[in-house]
């Protein structure tokens, strides 16, 4: 009888609650606050009032959810929210290639296209340490655009895990956005999931998967930073139906 017994469940009960503004967006969201109570009571009411939306557009831009991270081997993790808009074999960025970087040739970039709608805290897609941060100055083009790999400011890491698996994943300014802000420099350890930047006001990612992981997302699917694994050890590409 003991045998069927099963040992009692715990569990927690998780609420929801508001997002948190990240520190480096504060003081956006006081400029525009300041600007706003400006606007209400002392020239333009009613451009005030429409400023108001702007304000909480602001905050919501710089939004910080918490993030529950996989924990485990063989996973790569998201590193930004957004949609999946390319999934292709390209060359290593020359920036991070040779035996210091990605050791590699080509290699499979997903590329993730963050909104100014999306959250913009970017996350280390794997737990390791980071070799290389490589910032490049650049233009604006749209982040939505291939070129942009090339042409657009841009910064790159390349991360190495306890078993010497190197990732590479590249910050790509866009059209609206004009700084690339990083939390972590080389020789930093950190942990799958850590927060390690930001871009302000729409961008992309760019995450180069090593040969042995395969893409475990599909084209169109949407990604959330810390939470969605999009490389798979030993796995077979993902395979996807909009409908």
């Amino acid at each position: 009888m003991s045998s069927l017994d099963t040992p009692p469940v715990v569990t927690n009960t998780v609420k929801w609650r508001f997002p948190s503004v990240h520190p480096e967006g504060r003081k956006y969201v006081l400029i525009s606050a300041a600007i706003t109570i400006l606007f209400l009571f002392a020239i333009w009411d009613e451009l005030g009032f429409a400023l108001i939306g702007l304000t909480i557009w602001v905050a919501a831009f710089f939004r910080d959810p918490i993030r529950v991270t996989p924990q485990g081997e063989g996973m790569i993790i998201s590193p930004a929210d957004g949609l999946v808009t390319m999934i292709e074999r390209v060359p290593v960025p020359r920036e991070i290639a040779g035996p210091e970087g990605l050791n590699e040739a080509t290699r499979v970039r997903v590329s993730i296209f963050m909104s100014v709608f999306d959250v913009h805290i970017n996350r280390t897609p794997m737990a390791g340490t980071i070799r290389q941060v490589v910032y490049i100055a650049g233009k604006f083009l749209n982040a939505d655009l291939d070129k942009a790999s090339e042409e657009n400011e841009r910064q790159h890491f390349v991360m190495e895990t306890h078993d010497g698996t190197r990732v590479g994943f590249t910050q790509i300014a866009g059209l609206v956005a004009r700084r690339i802000v990083t939390f972590v420099k080389p020789g930093d350890i950190v942990a799958a999931g850590q927060r390690f930047g930001l871009i302000r006001f729409g961008s992309r990612l760019d995450v180069f998967l090593p040969d042995d992981y395969a893409p475990h997302v599909a084209l169109g699917q949407r990604c959330l930073a810390g939470e969605t694994i999009v490389g798979l050890k030993g796995g077979s590409p993902a395979q996807g139906v909009a409908q």
